[in-house]
Protein backbone atom coordinates (compact mmCIF):
# COMPACT_ATOMS: atom_id res chain seq x y z
CA UNK A 1 0.00 0.00 0.00
CA UNK A 2 2.37 2.84 0.91
CA UNK A 3 4.49 1.34 -1.98
CA UNK A 4 1.39 2.18 -4.19
CA UNK A 5 1.19 5.41 -2.73
CA UNK A 6 4.71 6.26 -3.32
CA UNK A 7 4.53 5.95 -6.93
CA UNK A 8 1.42 7.82 -6.59
CA UNK A 9 2.83 10.33 -5.60
CA UNK A 10 6.06 10.19 -7.12
CA UNK A 11 4.01 10.33 -10.61
CA UNK A 12 2.52 13.52 -9.38
CA UNK A 13 5.02 15.03 -8.43
CA UNK A 14 6.32 14.55 -12.11
CA UNK A 15 3.11 16.24 -13.49
CA UNK A 16 3.87 19.44 -11.16
CA UNK A 17 7.24 19.58 -12.46
CA UNK A 18 5.87 18.94 -16.15
CA UNK A 19 3.59 21.69 -15.81
CA UNK A 20 5.71 23.63 -14.25
CA UNK A 21 8.80 23.45 -17.11
CA UNK A 22 5.69 23.98 -19.35
CA UNK A 23 4.76 27.50 -17.82
CA UNK A 24 7.98 28.35 -17.74
CA UNK A 25 8.69 27.84 -21.75
CA UNK A 26 5.18 29.21 -22.22
CA UNK A 27 6.50 32.65 -20.50
CA UNK A 28 9.63 32.95 -21.66
CA UNK A 29 8.51 32.62 -25.42
CA UNK A 30 5.88 35.19 -24.75
CA UNK A 31 8.82 36.96 -23.00
CA UNK A 32 10.75 36.14 -26.66
CA UNK A 33 7.92 37.40 -28.70
CA UNK A 34 6.78 40.90 -26.75
CA UNK A 35 10.79 41.90 -27.60
CA UNK A 36 10.51 40.54 -31.11
CA UNK A 37 7.57 42.87 -31.61
CA UNK A 38 9.32 45.87 -29.66
CA UNK A 39 12.54 45.45 -31.99
CA UNK A 40 9.72 45.32 -35.05
CA UNK A 41 8.41 48.52 -33.69
CA UNK A 42 11.74 50.62 -32.59
CA UNK A 43 12.93 49.27 -36.64
CA UNK A 44 9.90 50.33 -38.54
CA UNK A 45 9.67 54.10 -36.41
CA UNK A 46 13.65 54.40 -37.38
CA UNK A 47 12.56 53.85 -41.19
CA UNK A 48 9.89 55.91 -41.45
CA UNK A 49 11.88 58.79 -39.65
CA UNK A 50 14.78 58.23 -42.02
CA UNK A 51 12.22 58.61 -44.91
CA UNK A 52 10.48 62.03 -43.67
CA UNK A 53 14.35 63.25 -43.42
CA UNK A 54 15.01 63.25 -46.09
CA UNK A 55 11.68 64.28 -47.61
CA UNK A 56 12.23 68.01 -46.32
CA UNK A 57 15.28 68.58 -48.59
CA UNK A 58 13.73 66.48 -51.48
CA UNK A 59 10.13 68.59 -51.09
CA UNK A 60 11.78 71.61 -50.61
CA UNK A 61 13.36 71.06 -54.21
CA UNK A 62 10.11 70.13 -55.57
CA UNK A 63 8.82 73.11 -54.29
CA UNK A 64 10.73 75.13 -56.84
CA UNK A 65 8.48 74.13 -59.28
CA UNK A 66 5.35 73.11 -57.77
CA UNK A 67 2.94 75.39 -55.51
CA UNK A 68 2.63 73.44 -51.81
CA UNK A 69 -0.99 72.77 -52.43
CA UNK A 70 -0.45 71.02 -55.68
CA UNK A 71 2.49 68.93 -54.22
CA UNK A 72 0.27 68.14 -51.03
CA UNK A 73 -2.22 66.89 -53.44
CA UNK A 74 0.01 64.89 -55.92
CA UNK A 75 1.00 63.13 -52.26
CA UNK A 76 -2.56 62.39 -50.84
CA UNK A 77 -3.92 61.43 -54.10
CA UNK A 78 -0.80 59.51 -55.18
CA UNK A 79 -0.32 57.22 -51.88
CA UNK A 80 -4.13 56.50 -51.89
CA UNK A 81 -3.64 54.75 -55.37
CA UNK A 82 -0.89 53.39 -54.27
CA UNK A 83 -2.37 52.08 -51.12
CA UNK A 84 -5.97 50.78 -52.64
CA UNK A 85 -3.66 48.64 -55.64
CA UNK A 86 -1.75 47.12 -52.69
CA UNK A 87 -4.84 45.86 -50.71
CA UNK A 88 -5.90 44.23 -54.31
CA UNK A 89 -2.88 41.77 -52.90
CA UNK A 90 -3.87 41.57 -49.55
CA UNK A 91 -6.82 40.02 -47.39
CA UNK A 92 -9.84 42.02 -47.71
CA UNK A 93 -10.67 43.41 -44.18
CA UNK A 94 -13.87 44.85 -43.48
CA UNK A 95 -13.83 48.20 -41.92
CA UNK A 96 -16.95 48.32 -39.06
CA UNK A 97 -19.27 51.28 -40.70
CA UNK A 98 -19.11 53.21 -37.13
CA UNK A 99 -15.70 53.27 -37.31
CA UNK A 100 -15.21 55.41 -40.73
CA UNK A 101 -16.01 58.81 -38.61
CA UNK A 102 -12.94 57.71 -36.77
CA UNK A 103 -11.23 57.41 -39.50
CA UNK A 104 -12.05 60.95 -41.23
CA UNK A 105 -10.95 62.34 -37.88
CA UNK A 106 -7.43 60.25 -37.70
CA UNK A 107 -7.39 61.69 -41.49
CA UNK A 108 -7.81 65.59 -40.51
CA UNK A 109 -4.89 64.68 -37.70
CA UNK A 110 -2.63 62.54 -39.51
CA UNK A 111 -2.68 64.05 -43.14
CA UNK A 112 -4.29 67.28 -43.72
CA UNK A 113 -3.51 69.21 -40.37
CA UNK A 114 -0.05 67.32 -40.43
CA UNK A 115 1.65 66.43 -43.60
CA UNK A 116 -0.23 69.32 -45.66
CA UNK A 117 -0.13 72.05 -43.29
CA UNK A 118 3.73 70.92 -42.84
CA UNK A 119 4.16 71.20 -46.82
CA UNK A 120 2.80 74.61 -46.64
CA UNK A 121 4.90 75.79 -43.48
CA UNK A 122 7.89 74.02 -45.04
CA UNK A 123 7.12 76.62 -48.30
CA UNK A 124 6.99 79.87 -46.20
CA UNK A 125 10.38 78.79 -44.06
CA UNK A 126 13.51 77.76 -43.74
CA UNK A 127 14.38 74.01 -43.62
CA UNK A 128 16.54 74.74 -40.38
CA UNK A 129 13.12 76.48 -39.01
CA UNK A 130 10.73 73.59 -39.81
CA UNK A 131 13.56 70.88 -38.34
CA UNK A 132 13.70 73.00 -35.09
CA UNK A 133 9.92 72.94 -34.48
CA UNK A 134 9.68 68.99 -35.14
CA UNK A 135 11.81 68.68 -32.35
CA UNK A 136 8.92 69.65 -30.44
CA UNK A 137 6.70 65.99 -31.20
CA UNK A 138 8.20 64.27 -28.47
CA UNK A 139 7.05 66.71 -25.72
CA UNK A 140 4.07 67.68 -26.91
CA UNK A 141 2.89 63.86 -27.21
CA UNK A 142 4.00 63.37 -23.84
CA UNK A 143 1.55 65.80 -22.40
CA UNK A 144 -1.33 64.71 -24.65
CA UNK A 145 -1.23 60.75 -23.63
CA UNK A 146 -0.46 61.84 -20.02
CA UNK A 147 -3.92 63.56 -20.88
CA UNK A 148 -6.02 61.55 -22.80
CA UNK A 149 -4.05 58.14 -22.09
CA UNK A 150 -3.21 58.86 -18.30
CA UNK A 151 0.12 57.88 -19.30
CA UNK A 152 2.81 59.16 -16.31
CA UNK A 153 4.78 61.54 -17.11
CA UNK A 154 8.13 60.06 -15.49
CA UNK A 155 11.51 61.49 -14.36
CA UNK A 156 13.55 59.11 -16.63
CA UNK A 157 10.65 60.08 -19.87
CA UNK A 158 11.50 64.05 -18.97
CA UNK A 159 15.34 63.52 -18.81
CA UNK A 160 15.02 61.54 -22.50
CA UNK A 161 13.21 63.93 -24.11
CA UNK A 162 15.47 66.81 -22.86
CA UNK A 163 18.64 64.68 -23.57
CA UNK A 164 17.09 63.38 -27.06
CA UNK A 165 15.98 67.29 -28.05
CA UNK A 166 19.22 68.95 -27.20
CA UNK A 167 21.51 66.54 -29.74
CA UNK A 168 18.99 67.21 -32.28
CA UNK A 169 19.24 71.38 -31.52
CA UNK A 170 22.97 70.87 -31.39
CA UNK A 171 22.97 68.55 -34.91
CA UNK A 172 20.64 71.59 -36.43
CA UNK A 173 22.42 74.68 -35.20
CA UNK A 174 25.54 73.07 -36.42
CA UNK A 175 24.52 72.32 -39.61
CA UNK A 176 23.29 76.13 -40.21
CA UNK A 177 26.47 78.15 -40.62
CA UNK A 178 24.70 81.42 -41.51
CA UNK A 179 21.68 81.76 -39.51
CA UNK A 180 17.80 80.99 -40.04
CA UNK A 181 17.85 82.84 -43.41
CA UNK A 182 14.30 83.13 -45.15
CA UNK A 183 12.57 81.95 -41.81
CA UNK A 184 8.92 83.14 -41.40
CA UNK A 185 7.18 83.40 -37.63
CA UNK A 186 3.97 81.80 -40.27
CA UNK A 187 5.64 79.51 -41.79
CA UNK A 188 7.31 78.23 -38.18
CA UNK A 189 3.81 78.04 -36.81
CA UNK A 190 2.29 75.95 -39.31
CA UNK A 191 5.05 73.50 -38.77
CA UNK A 192 3.90 73.81 -34.92
CA UNK A 193 0.59 72.68 -35.63
CA UNK A 194 1.40 69.85 -38.38
CA UNK A 195 3.54 68.37 -34.88
CA UNK A 196 0.67 69.21 -32.67
CA UNK A 197 -1.95 67.54 -34.84
CA UNK A 198 0.41 64.45 -35.34
CA UNK A 199 1.03 64.17 -31.34
CA UNK A 200 -2.94 63.61 -31.18
CA UNK A 201 -3.30 61.55 -33.81
CA UNK A 202 -0.40 59.05 -32.07
CA UNK A 203 -2.51 58.90 -29.16
CA UNK A 204 -5.90 59.86 -29.32
CA UNK A 205 -6.12 56.98 -32.55
CA UNK A 206 -3.98 54.25 -31.36
CA UNK A 207 -7.03 52.14 -31.00
CA UNK A 208 -7.47 51.95 -34.60
CA UNK A 209 -4.17 51.21 -35.42
CA UNK A 210 -4.08 47.90 -33.36
CA UNK A 211 -7.70 47.23 -35.14
CA UNK A 212 -7.14 47.71 -38.18
CA UNK A 213 -3.75 46.83 -40.63
CA UNK A 214 -1.69 49.54 -41.63
CA UNK A 215 -3.03 49.07 -45.72
CA UNK A 216 -6.72 49.18 -44.77
CA UNK A 217 -6.60 52.17 -42.56
CA UNK A 218 -4.14 54.09 -45.04
CA UNK A 219 -6.34 53.29 -48.27
CA UNK A 220 -8.82 55.02 -46.54
CA UNK A 221 -7.42 57.89 -44.76
CA UNK A 222 -5.62 59.09 -48.04
CA UNK A 223 -8.73 58.77 -50.09
CA UNK A 224 -10.51 61.33 -47.41
CA UNK A 225 -7.21 62.93 -47.03
CA UNK A 226 -7.87 63.31 -51.19
CA UNK A 227 -10.89 65.04 -51.36
CA UNK A 228 -10.37 67.15 -48.35
CA UNK A 229 -7.58 68.90 -50.85
CA UNK A 230 -8.81 68.21 -54.58
CA UNK A 231 -11.19 70.97 -54.61
CA UNK A 232 -8.57 73.29 -53.28
CA UNK A 233 -6.24 72.37 -56.00
CA UNK A 234 -7.66 71.61 -59.31
CA UNK A 235 -7.62 74.76 -61.07
CA UNK A 236 -3.74 74.72 -60.09
CA UNK A 237 -2.51 71.63 -60.98
CA UNK A 238 -4.92 71.99 -64.39
CA UNK A 239 -3.06 75.12 -64.84
CA UNK A 240 0.23 73.33 -64.69
CA UNK A 241 2.33 73.37 -67.71
CA UNK A 242 4.10 70.20 -67.37
CA UNK A 243 6.18 70.41 -70.48
CA UNK A 244 8.12 72.80 -68.28
CA UNK A 245 8.53 70.82 -65.73
CA UNK A 246 12.10 69.38 -65.40
CA UNK A 247 12.67 65.71 -64.91
CA UNK A 248 14.23 66.52 -61.77
CA UNK A 249 11.17 67.54 -60.20
CA UNK A 250 8.81 64.82 -61.33
CA UNK A 251 11.42 62.40 -59.43
CA UNK A 252 11.07 64.78 -56.41
CA UNK A 253 7.41 64.71 -55.88
CA UNK A 254 7.75 60.81 -57.07
CA UNK A 255 9.69 60.18 -53.74
CA UNK A 256 7.31 62.37 -51.57
CA UNK A 257 4.59 60.05 -52.65
CA UNK A 258 6.67 56.38 -52.31
CA UNK A 259 8.88 57.42 -50.14
CA UNK A 260 7.50 60.02 -47.91
CA UNK A 261 3.85 59.00 -47.64
CA UNK A 262 3.12 55.51 -49.25
CA UNK A 263 6.45 53.79 -47.53
CA UNK A 264 6.57 56.17 -44.17
CA UNK A 265 2.95 55.94 -43.59
CA UNK A 266 3.14 51.72 -43.30
CA UNK A 267 6.32 51.64 -41.36
CA UNK A 268 5.03 54.62 -38.76
CA UNK A 269 1.46 52.97 -38.41
CA UNK A 270 2.91 49.54 -37.83
CA UNK A 271 5.21 51.40 -35.23
CA UNK A 272 2.19 52.95 -33.48
CA UNK A 273 0.37 49.48 -32.79
CA UNK A 274 3.73 48.00 -31.12
CA UNK A 275 4.95 51.01 -29.36
CA UNK A 276 4.16 53.59 -26.70
CA UNK A 277 2.64 57.25 -28.30
CA UNK A 278 5.88 58.79 -26.71
CA UNK A 279 8.49 56.18 -27.34
CA UNK A 280 7.07 56.30 -31.19
CA UNK A 281 7.40 60.22 -31.27
CA UNK A 282 10.98 60.63 -29.95
CA UNK A 283 11.82 59.12 -33.22
CA UNK A 284 11.11 62.45 -34.47
CA UNK A 285 14.85 63.51 -33.76
CA UNK A 286 15.86 61.07 -36.09
CA UNK A 287 15.23 63.64 -39.05
CA UNK A 288 17.92 66.39 -38.70
CA UNK A 289 19.93 63.72 -38.02
CA UNK A 290 19.57 62.17 -41.96
CA UNK A 291 19.17 65.54 -42.91
CA UNK A 292 23.13 66.54 -41.90
CA UNK A 293 24.33 62.87 -42.88
CA UNK A 294 22.69 63.66 -46.40
CA UNK A 295 24.63 67.07 -46.40
CA UNK A 296 28.01 65.22 -45.12
CA UNK A 297 27.37 62.62 -48.02
CA UNK A 298 26.76 64.72 -50.80
CA UNK A 299 29.91 66.69 -49.63
CA UNK A 300 27.88 70.31 -48.73
CA UNK A 301 29.53 69.69 -45.03
CA UNK A 302 31.96 67.43 -43.23
CA UNK A 303 31.65 65.18 -40.05
CA UNK A 304 33.16 66.53 -36.98
CA UNK A 305 32.86 65.84 -33.09
CA UNK A 306 29.74 67.67 -32.44
CA UNK A 307 28.05 65.95 -34.83
CA UNK A 308 28.80 62.63 -33.30
CA UNK A 309 28.13 63.93 -30.13
CA UNK A 310 24.37 65.23 -30.94
CA UNK A 311 23.59 61.79 -32.72
CA UNK A 312 25.01 59.88 -29.50
CA UNK A 313 22.73 62.26 -27.74
CA UNK A 314 19.78 61.95 -29.70
CA UNK A 315 19.87 57.88 -29.46
CA UNK A 316 20.81 58.15 -25.61
CA UNK A 317 17.56 60.18 -24.94
CA UNK A 318 15.23 57.58 -27.44
CA UNK A 319 17.06 54.49 -24.94
CA UNK A 320 16.04 56.91 -22.00
CA UNK A 321 12.54 56.73 -22.76
CA UNK A 322 12.35 53.05 -23.83
CA UNK A 323 13.30 52.34 -20.25
CA UNK A 324 11.04 54.58 -18.65
CA UNK A 325 7.42 53.17 -17.08
CA UNK A 326 4.70 53.31 -18.85
CA UNK A 327 1.01 52.88 -17.40
CA UNK A 328 0.84 48.77 -17.49
CA UNK A 329 4.00 48.57 -15.46
CA UNK A 330 2.46 50.68 -12.82
CA UNK A 331 -0.72 49.01 -12.95
CA UNK A 332 1.33 45.53 -12.71
CA UNK A 333 3.39 47.05 -9.52
CA UNK A 334 -0.16 47.97 -7.93
CA UNK A 335 0.83 51.93 -8.04
CA UNK A 336 -1.39 54.75 -8.76
CA UNK A 337 -0.72 56.53 -12.13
Amino acid sequence: MLQKYGKIKEKTNVTYYSLFQKNIVLLQLKRNTDMNKNIQGHLFALTANILWGLMAPIGKSALAEFSALSVTTFRMVGAAACFWLLSLFCKREQVDHRDMLKIFFATLFALVFNQGVYIFGLSMTSPIDASIVTTTLPIVTMIVAAIYLKEPVTNKKVLGIFVGAMGALILIMNSQNTGSGGGSVIGDLLCLIAQISFSIYLTVFKGLSQKYSPITLNKWMFVYASMCYIPFSYHGIAAIQWAEVSTAALVQVGYVVVGGSFLAYICIMTAQRLLRPTVVSMYNYMQPIVASIVTVVIGMATFNLEKGIAIALVFLGVYIVTQSKSRKDFEKEGKEV
